[in-house]
């Protein structure tokens, strides 16, 4: 058996199979009633943003064809065989397959540095590593260990002087330095997640992303295993990470992802074992994350794993991934992101949905499609949120991954 089918791809089967006798996994026959569709969390501030008002910081739509990257399992039957180079028309969504740089195994998740100049990708394997790409000549950088199993999610801090990457196998998160080419360095630091106990359900804590709060003063790690998302400090001279505050969800849930509202007051988490998302508040000053009740996804009866969440660059509108369910849910977002409204689900016209990325100017939402082996392009309506299929899916072997610049 392949790495790829050991870490996320047999979890994905085992609990599929538990979950029939009875994404990212879980649930039961018998889910909790899902939370009325608006949520607010403690301190909500009463006004509303209307939908469609611009944020500062958001791209301008750029002319001619942009870079599409994307992540696969080369280790799955009919998986990929390295990392893929396309490029999308960003006026259409039309995508035109590239060339594919081979030998960078099992690349399920990627990230771009912040300065544009190289390209991170997870290998996710029992063995975990990450490596660096240069973009200019598509030159491998090197690869360096985790210090555990299965990453499935890397990330840049913002300064661009440290990567971030979280082991889902054993727990961990690994901290490693980045010199001025992009190249990584040997690993700065590894935190295991040995509190809280795991969850329901859960054989042991499991990482499943790690990211750094808008302001740049917090990481924060999402844990699935062990229903918790924990707050670090990164001293910046060294890569060490301090805990600095714990989150829990309600026992079950199992956090996969979490994304920031771009005004940095409010996140959102999306629950994979329970089919659940919630809006949490975070307090900046010390990373602490509140996270507030349960709320539906709109897949209805059957069973999905929600995979990721994301947001348009103006903060008006967040759209979830649902696996199993094979669709998209949009919210209208609102009282200044403290609040998300449930409004429609779409088809994303593929299987598994394993993750979502909107363009840089949130013109365009692109859906990695894991067991159709496609990804779909949305159009995104600037003032309704409405998505609207853009052509045919692009063919993407066991595409895991989608990442437009």
């Amino acid at each position: 058996m392949g790495r790829g089918d050991w870490s996320r791809r047999r979890f994905v089967a085992a609990v599929a199979g538990t979950a029939a006798a009875a994404t990212g996994c879980g649930g039961s026959s018998d889910r909790a009633a899902s939370a009325p569709s608006t949520v607010s969390t403690p301190s909500a501030p009463p006004a509303a943003q209307a939908p469609g008002a611009s944020t500062p910081g958001a791209s301008p739509t750029p002319a001619g064809p942009r870079p599409l990257h994307l992540g696969t399992y080369t280790s799955a039957e009919d998986g990929g065989t390295g990392i893929g180079f396309a490029t999308y028309d960003p006026a259409t969504g039309a995508v035109r397959a590239g060339r594919t740089l081979e030998g960078v195994g099992d690349p399920s998740y990627l990230a771009l540095h912040p300065a544009g100049h190289t390209l991170y990708a997870v290998n996710e394997r029992e063995a975990g590593a990450v490596t660096a790409v240069r973009l200019a000549d598509r030159k491998v950088l090197g690869s360096r260990g985790t210090g555990g199993g299965a990453p499935c999610h890397v990330s840049v801090h913002p300064g661009g002087r440290w990567l971030l990457s979280a082991n889902y196998a054993s727990g961990s998160v690994a901290v490693h330095p980045l010199d001025g080419s992009g190249a990584i360095g040997e690993r700065a630091d590894l935190v295991t997640h040995s509190a809280p106990d795991p969850g329901p359900g859960q054989e042991g804590p499991h990482a499943h992303q790690v990211v750094t709060s808008p302001d740049g003063g917090h990481v924060l790690a999402v844990d699935l295993g062990t229903d918790t998302v924990y707050s670090y400090r990164l001293d910046e001279q060294t890569g060490r990470l301090t805990e600095v505050a714990r989150a829990r969800t309600r026992p079950g849930a199992g956090p996969r992802h979490l994304t920031f509202h771009p005004g940095g007051r409010y996140a959102y988490l999306a629950n994979e074992v329970d089919n659940t998302v919630a809006v949490c508040a975070y307090d900046a000053g010390t990373g602490r994350l509140t996270v507030g009740a349960a709320q539906s996804t709109g897949t209805g009866p059957g069973t999905s794993y929600p995979a990721q969440i994301v947001v348009t660059p103006n903060g008006s509108y967040a759209y979830l991934a649902n696996r199993g369910d094979n669709s998209l849910t949009r919210y209208a977002v609102e009282a200044d992101g403290a609040r998300l409204r449930l409004l429609d689900t779409v088809p994303v016209s593929g299987d598994f949905p394993r993750q979502i990325a909107l363009s840089p100017d949130g013109a365009l939402l692109f859906a990695a499609n894991q067991r159709s082996s496609t990804v779909s392009v949305f159009r995104v309506d600037a003032d309704s949120g409405e998505l609207r299929l853009a052509g045919e899916p692009f063919a993407s072997p066991v595409a895991v991954c989608a990442l437009p610049l």
